[in-house]
């Protein structure tokens, strides 16, 4: 990842819409959603979800997959690790080790409680 590459990842997030999807679809984890789920959880019109869906898509942070007569998208944790990697990579004056501590957190919680009671304590 370069300079411009990450910046072109911050604009995606700029949108507020856009990082309520991010972050629902973080949430759900590999599991993902359909389109109608997040246009409902969010309480977003199916159209303009669509269009921040597709700026989600173009910058990686999100992929889709056909499911049927329904699209089911995915955070693409892996983007995420790549922005951080680039932000991080000078840190402690180019000792990136220093930071392992803050980059070997879990994203995603391995019981299904967790992930509930991390949702009802961030709302």
């Amino acid at each position: 990842m370069d300079r411009d590459d990450a910046a072109t990842v911050f604009e995606s997030l700029a949108s507020g819409i856009r990082l309520d999807v991010f972050r629902l679809l973080v949430r759900q984890g590999p599991a993902g959603m359909v389109a109608g789920d997040l246009a409902s959880a969010l309480d977003i019109a199916p159209n303009k979800l669509s269009f921040h869906l597709k700026s989600l898509l173009h910058t990686g942070l999100a992929t889709v997959e056909q499911e049927g007569r329904f699209q089911r998208y995915r955070p693409n944790i892996a983007r995420v690790a790549e922005l951080v990697t680039y932000l991080t990579a000078e840190c402690c004056g180019g000792r990136p080790e220093a930071c392992a501590d803050l980059l070997t957190t879990p994203c995603c919680p391995d019981a299904p409680d967790e992930i509930d009671a991390h949702h009802d304590a961030h709302p």
